[in-house]
């Protein structure tokens, strides 16, 4: 294009713009004051957003990392400060830049920018690597998807380094595979931290009662625990949203007591201990105790707990938010309150077990102990959520089973409940807090779970850097060099206390992976076997206009996961049972690496096979965000987009029976030529009707561009739209049945012995014990047709 071209084009994108301009010229002297002044309400109410926003993330994100002051210098020195008190110096120093390395300068501020339109977790990460790279494992995507308004990615030249990264992930399956479980395993450490954090965080705030009551024994305080932690979870289907109002007062008086307390103490006992902040007492800390300093590593570890929470649960605020709370509030509360432990430490040196307790003010003791229990169920809940959500994103990408999930609020769309989950986090969490009534073994295996989460966040962030950002390598090298320093350290002194409890969320752990890469694994042997098998559309075409077939009246809705061709099921139903329906439509639900897929570009229609056939394919596709929900809303979209493409298929050149995709509205401009002519009227076409080099699938438009459409198009085509728009709807009258394949998987026989073990053993019972395709698409049982089909993979 020119540069008229260019300069016409930019003329026609502002015209708004241009037009407010002309209007303000127009506006007399106090009118523009009054713009002015209105201008300013707004900027100060976006400031005042902003600072509403932050303050309510605090009941959201922070809790879990607001908590830990409860029970860090407990686990750091179990028993007790014997030696020199200046170890206690040393252990705060520790804290000091441990909170500043990894929550401060590596999360707020450099990962909570990698996030996938505002959502957090590692999914988001792997979805975000699989729209730069094909690395996803289940190849049901389509180029049309890329055009999506939310599958936004970066390109970059082919000689980069982005781009050699991204050839050298792509080579090999076993990298994608290696990758795949990488994302898997920080899910499951996530998973882990569900149970382990409601058992820390409450266990270690009802403790506080034997500090006012030594004569309580630790069973009691136990039950207390139990008590709240089965409470927790049974309000968990009411959703945050009733309660949600509370959170953010709570964690915010939380904070502000711990800051209080800790100036207090520090002012009372001790204040050399801020001598901490030099890193020169981290060198000392270790020269004086050795391997003692060493192991002791595994305590500082949960003053950074909470982190990874703060990535999960993202999605419910702006970055900037999240980043003006941690810097104002957060960071600054936590430095005071575990420099008053320390300061108060150095004076009761046999007190480190409730150190946090015993140092509160008696006039206070009571109210701070309230506040406590409160900010523990808050993180709880906080955590809780966080698994959930990531939970729903595993179930999107096809690497976890079927589970029910509920949205429990219509405002926000975040907020979701997984019955199944829910309770099973409630059986592990009482196991945990009943068998073990330590905190100690539970810190131990709470950092082991939070560190190695850390980890694989470095690790994707390293790939989201170099193909996402496209940073210079020696900035890469740096973020890599000092994540890696903190956690490797952290990682290898945990590794000290597996036998100490540390052992927990290795097994939990170990125990999701395998259901989640097995179910993962037979998805996709599924979806390859059906790709393998579908029915070539030859097959289709030799059948002959009446398909050979008795139609009867009615639509069939045939579900499946194939986003092209016809499936297998189609030639199994009709070989067994020689009739169909008058219509038939191919429905394909898929999730793609995106958060969520506006609904103006949800559904994708296209024709099979001749007009006369009465045969299409709707794909709608959802994001991970997204819930889909088979309702009448649902069938009802379905329908509108199918009349829709109806009206819209008169205007072009033909139907179409290929499996390449195109979008009306960006198409070549070959195909547009081909489509209207200069007037707006269709144009003429000498193709054969049946046949074109074009997909005829559109994306939703408003009903006002159709009826335009529609009026500009030709009589004889008009004509035929209508007869088929009168057919479809004297057919969905008739009555629409759901036909669902209803498939076994079987392993050959020829099968080594693992994958037997996973697909005819493990694959097999997690379908049988998770939700069935029906119930997912609630359709009625009076409807519905299932077709049983053994596949052998």
């Amino acid at each position: 294009m020119d540069s008229r071209g260019e300069i016409d084009e930019d003329t026609e994108n502002d015209k708004g713009s241009m037009w407010v301009l002309d209007q303000k010229l127009d506006q007399p002297m106090d009118e523009e004051a009054g713009r002015l002044k209105n201008m300013y309400r707004e900027k100060k109410f976006s400031a005042l957003l902003l600072l509403r926003l932050a303050f309510q993330s605090l009941g959201v994100v922070y809790g879990d990392l607001g908590t830990s002051p409860l029970y860090v210098f407990y686990n750091t020195f179990p028993g007790g400060v014997v030696d020199d008190p200046e170890d206690v110096v040393g252990a705060l120093s520790l804290i000091i830049y441990s909170l500043t390395l990894i929550p401060l300068l590596k999360y707020v501020f450099v990962v909570c920018r990698a996030n996938d339109n505002g959502q957090g977790g590692t999914f988001a990460l792997y979805s975000l690597l699989c729209r730069h790279a094909k690395i996803n494992t289940i190849p049901n995507q389509h180029r049309t998807d890329e055009e999506l308004t939310t599958y936004v990615r970066s390109t970059f030249h082919e000689r980069s380094f982005a781009a050699k990264t991204k050839r050298w992930l792509e080579r090999y399956a076993l990298r994608k595979n290696a990758l795949l479980i990488l994302v898997l395993v920080g899910t499951c450490m996530v998973i882990g931290d569900g149970i382990l954090t409601p058992a820390i965080s409450v266990l270690s705030a009802v403790g506080g009662i034997q500090v006012e009551h030594p004569q309580l024994s630790n069973e009691v305080v136990v039950i207390i625990a139990v008590i709240i932690l089965v409470g927790l979870f049974s309000m968990q289907h009411y959703g945050t949203d009733r309660v949600g109002w509370l959170f953010a007062p709570i964690v915010l008086l939380w904070f502000l007591l711990i800051g209080g307390i800790g100036i207090f103490n520090i002012w009372k006992y001790e204040s050399s201990v801020l001598k901490a902040f030099s890193p020169v007492h981290i060198f000392r800390y270790f020269k004086r105790r050795g391997r003692d300093g060493w192991t002791s590593l595994g305590g500082i570890l949960l003053s950074i707990t909470g982190t990874e929470a703060l990535f999960a649960d993202l999605s419910h605020f702006p970055v900037s938010a999240i980043q003006l709370a941690f810097t104002v509030v957060v960071f600054p509360c936590l430095l005071l309150a575990y420099a008053g432990q320390a300061a108060f430490i150095m004076h009761n040196k046999t007190n480190v077990l409730d150190a946090f307790y015993r140092s509160i003010p008696d006039s206070i003791y009571w109210p701070v102990f309230l506040v406590a229990t409160a900010a523990a169920i808050v993180a709880s809940q906080a955590t809780i959520s966080a698994t959930f959500s990531i939970i729903k994103q595993a179930l999107a990408l096809g690497c976890f089973p079927r589970v029910k999930v509920v949205h429990t609020s219509k405002k926000f769309l975040g907020q979701i409940y997984v019955p199944d989950i829910n309770w099973i986090l409630m059986i592990l969490c009482i196991a945990v807090t009943a068998g073990f009534k330590n905190q100690s073994q539970i810190g131990n295996a709470y950092g082991t779970a939070v560190v190695i989460v850390m980890l694989v966040t470095t690790l994707l962030m390293i790939l989201i850097m170099l193909l996402v950002w496209r940073c210079h390598w020696i900035l890469v090298l740096i973020f890599t060099s000092l994540s890696l320093l903190v956690e490797c350290t952290y990682l290898f002194a945990v590794l000290f206390k597996v036998d100490q409890g540390g052992w927990v969320p290795l097994v939990i752990a170990a125990a999701f992976l395998l259901v989640m890469y097995v179910w993962h694994y037979g998805t996709v042997k599924r979806y390859e076997f059906e790709m393998h098998s579908k029915v070539s559309m030859a097959w289709v075409l030799g059948l002959g206009p009446s398909l050979g077939l008795v139609r009867v009246p009615g639509i069939g809705l045939v579900y499946t996961e194939l986003a092209s061709g016809v499936p297998h099921i189609f030639s199994h139903f009709i070989t067994n049972l020689p009739a169909i329906h008058s219509v038939v439509i191919f429905v394909c639900v898929k999730y793609l690496p995106v958060y969520t897929v506006p609904e103006e570009e949800r559904f994708l229609v296209k024709r099979i096979g001749p007009k006369n056939f009465h045969m299409f394919r709707c794909v709608a596709r959802y994001g991970y965000k997204d819930l889909h929900k088979k309702d009448d809303d649902f069938e009802k979209k379905l329908f509108d987009s199918l009349f829709l493409f109806v009206r819209l298929e008169s205007m072009m050149e033909g139907c179409s029976d290929s499996d390449e995709y195109s979008l009306y509205g960006q198409l070549t401009q070959q195909s547009r030529d081909g489509l209207l002519n200069n007037n707006g009227n269709s144009s003429s076409s000498n193709m054969d009707p049946t046949v074109s080099s074009v997909d005829s699938i559109v994306p939703v438009k408003s009903p006002l561009h159709v009826n335009n459409t529609v009026s500009s198009s030709g009589q004889g085509s008009a004509q035929t739209e209508i007869d088929e728009l009168e057919f479809l709807n004297s057919c969905r009258d008739a009555g629409v049945v759901h036909i669902l394949g209803n498939t076994v998987v079987r392993a050959r026989r020829d099968s080594k012995f693992y994958r037997k073990i996973a697909i005819d053993y493990i694959y097999a019972f997690l379908r049988k014990i998770c939700r069935e395709n029906s119930v997912i698409f609630n359709v009625p049982h009076e409807s519905l047709l299932n077709v049983g089909q053994v596949f052998f993979v």
